[in-house]
């Protein structure tokens, strides 16, 4: 009876309160090749942006993707495989967190095997696949799904038979139900979507910093001038000042149109090629290069036939053309100054989520920056008295820039260390090497360091000084990231340095970042009790990619990890492990739906448990209880923003506390 109420209670919130996910169908068939030769077909249909992992990820300790498993029970020696299951090419990149390349499929796959009768009475073969799927936000626990093949061409989904529960099954799935009480005084919040924002300011940033180059800032007065005392009137003048500058912003996003030409091709391939080591090798001998042309040693220069050309268009077409031609001539004309900063602008944007899209949002950022300046002094042109002379100044941003570039190089470096594992640049190296280059930095800005351009410096400018002390101040903010302490994450840097995983210090630890953290639920609640301390269950995955940026980006904050470790027992279950339960706890759990999920593995067992109790089957999944199984807050998934997190935490607390 007890075993009825449960599934009747779960059938009802989960009709209500479901929050579980279906994302990917499976459809089998059989084609019949020879007299004694057949080929099985296993399609899987997924939901737009998830992934479901190759065959041939390899089952490492390491964090890996869930390998895609057929299993053909044939133990009667009845048919022979004929080679390996066949999978199509997929989509294959290197992803930071796993730290390996990693091979998935998106939208639909059909998987095939060819197999050969031994026995040519036979009439059904039975098949299975295990499986994990993840998107951008979460992973799935692994599942399987049973095939019975009807070799005449029908397959059928093997759902298990309900009538083989028996009376252990019942009490081992009962045994996995909680009696979790308070659930409808937390609600879920909406998952806040992506901006764009960010993007488009750091290149509106980039603008701003080009705007103050050698190639750049003198053009501002001189075009200006000639569009307001140019024209023959100066309504007309200052339109086509306006005008010039809508020219420069449209320049800069058409540059990036390509892009999403490329994108709508195959989607990961400006991920691919972000993440290929040649290419990275190379971005970072060029941006080697442009660090040492900004440091005066060379010039670097488009052929003075593209932009003499342009310009004698622009001379001799006029009107709109003609100054769409003159827009078209600035941006070669500067490209020694602004193709380094747009060289780091295409290099994030690409190996970001956004793709071309954000690459977009950066250009258009890009060229605003620089448009910006021909419009407004158009409009008000009293302001240009107030403009700076151009002077030894200018040269002074240059050199700042190509140190800048030259920390940057060491980044399209990292990445390829990375992908091939060399060891070359561990975290704390590639930090060492930007503390140097810093330092390097502040004795230029201080004087002491002077490269071929640079006149002699009589008296330090307010700028210089000030540029000096933030930068002093940013090499002393990075020092702790040469050592294995709490305070060497840099949260400011997250993301840009290598990961913290990815250290010269060897680290031993029982959990995430040295935490204890219990792995079977009921050990987890003794211990609760024992200690008088509330509970985080925080479900997980070996795969999952986003429980890995959580302990890295947020578990890891000072405050965090201390209430983590010293206010809350942790207890983390891992809905992917594959260690057995052994043959005395394995059981057989009737689904409301009427289908029999076989608990085979620890990885079954949390899944099951999550999904029973929580309604919820994807990782990163997190929820706050005390002792009495009285949820603390609501629960919470992804959260990348710290801030929120450490909110959530301590309102856990709190109300672990009034009761």
């Amino acid at each position: 009876m007890r075993y009825v109420l449960l599934l009747t209670t779960f059938l009802f919130s989960t009709t209500l309160f479901s929050q579980t996910l279906d994302p990917v169908k499976w459809k089998a068939n059989v084609e019949k090749e020879a007299e004694d030769t057949y080929i099985l077909y296993f399609k899987a249909t997924l939901d737009k942006g998830w992934h479901l992992y190759s065959q041939n990820e390899a089952e490492t300790d390491e964090i890996a993707p869930t390998p895609t498993e057929f299993t053909f029970n044939n133990t009667d020696q009845t048919y022979t495989l004929l080679g390996e299951t066949f999978e199509p090419k997929g989509i294959e990149k290197y992803d930071n967190i796993f730290e390996m390349d990693v091979k998935y499929f998106e939208d639909e796959v059909t998987f095939s095997q060819k197999i050969q009768l031994v026995d040519k009475s036979i009439k059904t073969i039975k098949a299975e696949v295990f499986f994990s799927v993840c998107d951008d936000e979460k992973c799935l626990a692994p599942e399987v799904v049973e095939f019975d093949l009807n070799l005449t061409g029908e397959a059928i989904e093997n759902k298990g038979d309900a009538s083989a529960i028996t009376e252990e099954d019942r009490s081992k799935s009962e045994a996995l139900f909680v009696d979790i009480k308070g659930k409808d005084k937390f609600k879920s919040e909406a998952v806040e979507k992506k901006s764009y924002l960010n993007i488009f300011i750091l290149g509106f940033l980039g603008g701003l910093i080009a705007l103050l180059t050698p190639c750049v800032f003198p053009m501002i007065p001189l075009t200006v001038s000639f569009f307001t005392k140019g024209a023959k009137d100066k309504k007309k003048g200052t339109f086509n000042a306006i005008l010039y500058g809508f020219f420069i912003f449209a320049i800069y996003v058409l540059l990036s149109l390509p892009f999403h030409l490329l994108d709508s091709l195959d989607p990961e391939i400006l991920n691919n090629i972000s993440t290929n080591v040649t290419l990275n090798i190379i971005f970072f001998i060029v941006f080697i290069v442009f660090s040492i042309s900004f440091f005066g040693y060379f010039e670097i220069t488009l052929p003075a036939s593209w932009s003499n050309s342009l310009d004698s268009k622009a001379n001799s077409i006029g009107g709109v053309i003609g100054v769409f031609f003159m827009a078209l001539t600035l941006a070669l004309v500067s490209f020694s100054c602004t193709g380094p900063i747009l060289g780091s602008l295409l290099g994030g944007s690409l190996s970001s989520d956004g793709g071309a899209i954000q690459l977009s949002f950066g250009m258009g950022g890009f060229g605003l920056a620089l448009a910006l300046p021909f419009a407004l002094f158009a409009l008000f042109p009293n302001w240009l008295n107030s403009l700076p002379k151009s002077g030894g100044w200018l040269n002074s941003v240059k050199v700042v820039l190509g140190f800048i570039e030259l920390a940057l190089a060491f980044k399209f470096l990292s990445n390829a260390d990375l992908v091939e594992h060399w060891g070359v640049l561990k975290r704390e190296i590639f930090i060492g090497i930007w503390i140097v280059i810093g330092i390097a930095m502040v004795l230029y800005l201080f004087g002491k360091i002077r490269f071929p351009h640079d006149s002699p410096i009589k008296k330090l400018s307010v700028g210089r000084k000030s540029l000096g002390v933030l930068t002093l101040a940013f090499v002393l903010y990075l020092i702790p990231g040469l050592t294995n302490t709490a305070y060497a994450n840099l949260k400011l840097l997250s993301g840009f340095p290598p990961p913290l995983f990815y250290s010269i210090y060897e680290k031993e630890t029982h959990g995430p970042l040295g935490l204890n953290a219990y792995t079977d639920f009921e050990e987890g609640v003794k211990a609760a009790k024992r200690q008088n301390k509330p509970i985080m269950i925080d479900f997980t995955g070996w795969a999952c990619v986003n429980c890995r940026k959580m302990e890295e980006q947020v578990w890891s904050n000072p405050q965090i990890i201390d209430i983590l470790k010293n206010k809350y027992v942790l207890i983390s279950l891992y809905v992917d492990d594959r260690e057995s339960l052994g043959d005395k706890n394995k059981f057989k759990f009737l689904k409301p739906d009427g289908r029999v999920k076989d608990i085979r593995t620890v990885g079954d067992k949390w899944a099951t448990f999550q999904t029973l109790n929580f309604q919820n089957n994807s990782q990163p999944y997190y929820v706050l209880l005390d002792t009495n199984m009285n949820m603390l807050n609501k629960t919470t998934a992804y959260t990348p923003d710290t801030n929120e997190y450490l909110k959530w935490l301590k309102q856990g607390l709190k109300n672990h506390t009034k009761r």
